[in-house]
């Protein structure tokens, strides 16, 4: 399989998931919360700091340069932390699900190929008919 098929069965299982819809709305909220960290927090003085400090809580990675200590700014970070947490687990699961898929796909093909040659037995030359028996106990040493 290709890299060019990969990318677009990737993509289609985001579609299909709808993690791809679930991505873009949390982009949206992430640059919306941004907004009023700017304006309430005193300590975040431009919409660029504001993204930095929602970029940090957002990753839990929160390296404490700026805090939010307004009662609105403390709500709207957990907030966006919890979303941040439940999207990179949609998408990990999704990722994770299609490669899953891929090396069933992958595994389904070889039978097939396999189940084939046995069909065509006769047919087969002799390097051919070598090379299936060493595949047979290839896979009889992996069980």
């Amino acid at each position: 399989m290709k890299k060019k098929q990969i990318r677009r069965m990737l993509r289609k299982a985001f579609q299909t998931a709808g993690a791809d819809k679930i991505i873009g709305s949390y982009l949206i909220v992430f640059f919306v919360c941004a907004i009023p960290i700017w304006l309430i927090e005193p300590h975040i003085h431009s919409y660029i700091d504001s993204l930095w400090f929602c970029f940090a809580s957002a990753t839990s990675i929160g390296y404490g340069d700026v805090v939010a200590v307004t009662l609105v700014g403390r709500i709207i970070t957990v907030v966006l932390s919890v979303y941040s947490i439940a999207v990179i687990a949609i998408v990990t699961a999704v990722i994770t699900s299609f490669f899953t898929d891929l090396a069933r796909f992958r595994a389904n093909e070889s039978v097939r190929e396999f189940v084939d040659e046995l069909e065509h037995l006769p047919e087969l030359s002799k390097e051919e008919l070598e090379n299936l028996s060493q595949r047979v106990k290839d896979f009889q040493k992996k069980r």
